[in-house]
């Protein structure tokens, strides 16, 4: 029995932070605190994953600095800074991502974007980052109230795209992420690299 070919791809999905822009809270706190150690346990604790994730999914960033500060009063001010200085969380965008990015786009390929974000900071992107506009639309998880690897983000990107998911690659640095995407029948992609990336079939294919 033959092998069933996969489609030719029609669309190609990337998410964001982690794959085309450098954001991470220790761009911040390394500039606030000079003990490494504290900021790890800072992030795992007080302002934690899981707290950030929350905002992801649509919690207004005034009730999150309520709650973790509730929890440990005595780190209000860094709390504060989470959200009054989160454009210094970003470093820039991941130059590499971009060229791949901006090399699909010169092809024609049709480019969308299914990213983890709070509503009240993705303008933030929106400004700094001219290379979004590549993208026909973007899925922005605060904005719809749910978040990756949750398989209703997925299915609201795929009626938008309005093409089947195997003719889809999807982008992700996240595994879980990965294998949701994958679970749905898209063409999974685990971001590791720019490098990598270029070089995943799929892509490799696209860019010859």
């Amino acid at each position: 029995m033959c092998p069933r070919l996969s489609p030719p791809l029609r669309a190609v999905v990337f998410d964001l932070g982690g794959v085309l822009i450098d954001w991470n809270p220790r761009h911040l706190y390394r500039k606030l605190v000079a003990d490494d150690d504290f900021i790890e346990w800072f992030l795992a604790e007080v302002c934690s994953p899981e707290w950030n994730a929350a905002q992801d999914a649509g919690r207004s960033w005034a009730d999150a600095v309520a709650e973790a500060t509730a929890r440990h009063p005595e780190h209000a001010d860094l709390i504060a800074a989470y959200a009054a200085r989160w454009p210094e969380m970003i470093a820039g965008d991941i130059p590499e991502s971009v060229t791949v990015l901006e090399a699909l786009a010169a092809r024609g390929i049709p480019l969308y974007a299914l990213t983890n974000w709070s509503h009240e900071t993705f303008h933030h992107a929106r400004a700094r980052f001219r290379w979004l506009e590549h993208f026909r639309d973007i899925v922005v998880s605060g904005d719809v109230g749910m978040r990756k690897p949750d398989p209703r983000i997925f299915r609201l990107m795929l009626e938008r795209i309005g093409v089947e998911p195997a003719a889809i690659a999807f982008i992700d640095d996240v595994a879980d992420n990965v294998a949701s995407a994958d679970a749905l029948g898209m063409r999974a992609v685990h971001f590791t690299s720019p490098a990598a990336l270029r070089a995943s079939p799929d892509l490799a294919a696209l860019l010859q």
